[in-house]
C-alpha cells in the first residue's frame, strides 16, 4: 500500500512540476539581487546553511517542526518547493529516506541535491536486530546522525560550504568568510568536549535511542543504546534484562533519553537499577522553548554535554 502510495506521488508531483515549469522558468544567470533559494531537510541542516550563507540565500526547511525526520513523506507542495530550489541540503539517504522519492518525482532537475554527509564513514546499526517489528522500508541500516558529533558537523558545513560556492562562486569569498567564522566557533565546541569527556570517570553511557554513537565514538566514550535508531523502536524482555546487568556491573546512575521521544523505556531501566533519568536533545528538531530562549546548535551541544558531564561521573 506505501509503495503505491509513493508511485502516486511521484506521479501528481511530477505533474504539479511539469504545470509549474510551463509558468516559470529559472534564469540561466541571475540578477545581482536574486538570492539563491535554498531548501534544507531539518534543523542542523538549516543552521549550518544559514550560518554559511548568511543573507546571500533565502534559507527554509522541508520537514514540519512537528514531523520526525525519519518518518516524514513529501506532498506533492513539499516537491514543488524543492524544484523551485537552486539547492537542495539533506543529510543522509539514512535519515531523509523520502529523498529518492523527490528524485524520482522531479525526474530532470535543475536543483542541486547535496548530501551533507558526503565523505563520512557511517557506522552500521549494531542495535538493529534482525526479527525487529520495525517498518523495513524505513529501517535505518546505517547511523546518519553525525551532526550530534561537533568534530563532524564541521565536515558537513565545509561540504555545504563547498556546494554554495560551486553554484554561486561570485559570493564566494563571503561564504568562505562566513563558514571559517562558523568552523572557529565549531573548534571550540569540539575542544570543549574533548576536555570536559575526557575528565569523565563512567566511559559507558546508556541511551534509549541509538543517535550518540558519533558523538561517544569521537570523544572517549561507548553508546549503549536500548533501542536502535528508530524512536520508535522497542527493545525486547531479555534485551531490557541484558542491560540491567550491565548498568550495574557499570554502576551507571543515569539513562538518557531523547527529548521528542517518550521516556517511557528508559525510566523502566532507570526504576529497576535505582538511576536517574536525563533528557538530551538529538537537535533534530529545535524547540519552541528553545527558540525563545534564543539557543541555537552550539548553545544545545553545550547543554547536551553539561549534562553528559554530570551524568558520566
Amino acid at each position: 500500500m506505501r509503495k503505491n502510495w509513493k508511485w502516486l506521488l511521484i506521479v501528481i508531483g511530477s505533474m504539479m512540476i511539469m504545470s509549474a515549469c510551463g509558468n516559470k522558468e529559472k534564469s540561466d544567470s541571475r540578477s545581482e539581487k536574486d538570492k539563491l533559494k535554498v531548501t534544507t531537510t531539518f534543523y542542523p541542516m538549516y543552521e549550518f546553511t544559514k550560518q554559511v550563507a548568511g543573507d546571500l540565500a533565502d534559507v527554509e526547511v522541508l520537514v514540519p517542526e512537528n514531523q520526525e525526520p525519519h518518518d516524514w513523506e513529501p506532498n506533492p507542495k513539499d516537491i514543488a518547493t524543492v524544484q523551485d530550489s537552486d539547492l537542495f541540503i539533506y543529510n543522509s539517504e539514512y535519515m531523509e529516506t523520502f529523498v529518492q522519492t523527490i528524485e524520482e518525482a522531479m525526474g530532470t532537475k535543475e536543483t542541486t541535491f547535496v548530501e551533507a554527509s558526503n565523505g563520512i564513514t557511517l557506522q552500521e546499526d549494531h542495535e538493529l536486530e534482525e526479527e525487529s517489528d520495525h517498518d523495513h522500508e524505513h529501517s535505518h541500516e546505517m547511523d546518519p546522525h553525525v551532526w550530534l558529533s561537533p568534530a563532524l558537523a564541521m565536515k558537513e558545513v565545509n561540504n555545504i560550504a563547498d556546494s554554495l560556492i560551486k553554484v554561486d562562486p561570485e559570493n564566494a569569498t563571503t561564504y568562505e568568510q562566513n563558514r571559517d567564522a562558523y568552523l572557529l566557533k565549531l573548534t571550540a565546541l569540539d575542544s570543549k568536549y574533548k576536555e570536559e569527556l575526557s575528565k569523565v570517570s563512567k566511559k559507558e553511557m546508556i541511551t534509549q535511542h541509538a543517535a550518540f554513537a558519533y558523538l561517544a565514538s569521537d570523544y572517549g566514550l561507548e553508546q549503549v543504546a536500548i533501542a536502535g535508531l528508530s524512536p520508535d523502536e522497542e527493545p525486547s524482555a531479555q534485551k531490557l534484562a541484558d542491560l540491567k546487568s550491565f548498568a550495574e556491573d557499570h554502576d551507571i546512575q543515569v539513562i538518557y533519553f531523547e527529548e521528542t521521544a517518550s521516556k517511557k523505556v528508559a525510566q523502566t531501566l532507570a526504576n529497576e537499577i535505582g538511576a536517574k533519568t536525563e533528557v538530551l536533545s538529538t537537535l533534530e528538531v529545535l524547540s519552541k522553548k528553545d527558540k525563545e530562549q534564543g539557543l541555537d546548535y552550539i548553545s544545545v551541544m553545550e547543554r547536551n554535554l553539561e549534562k553528559i558531564t554530570k551524568g558520566q561521573k
